[in-house]
């Protein structure tokens, strides 16, 4: 897993997984607490995560909202926007450009 960018917007790549949890965590509550505004996580890079994955996004969510800003995801892969609606966590979270709920195949 890595995570390149600023308190603006972050890249976030490879597995966000159990093994990666807490160093993702660490740079995410340092992006959100340093900075204004919205935060932007670009997923682009993003090949999957888990459910502690989701677990540290959510975190990160909650902290951002303590800290009068908003996280917001970006480019959110096919695979885990089945994830989100499957959960209906697209419900709560911020998706630039939402997620076409209907343009997803069914499971």
């Amino acid at each position: 897993m890595h995570i390149r960018g600023d308190h603006a917007e972050l890249v976030v790549g490879g597995r966000l997984d159990v093994r990666s949890a807490a160093d993702a965590r660490t740079v995410l509550h340092s992006a959100v607490d340093d900075g204004a505004g919205d935060l932007v996580l670009d997923l682009s890079e993003l090949d999957s995560w888990d459910a502690t994955g989701l677990g540290v996004i959510m975190g990160a969510h909650r902290r951002a909202g303590r800290c009068g800003r908003r996280l917001v995801l970006r480019a959110v892969p096919p695979q885990m926007q089945r994830l989100l609606v499957a959960t209906r966590l697209h419900r709560i979270l911020a998706i630039e450009g939402g997620i076409g709920v209907e343009s997803l195949p069914r499971v």
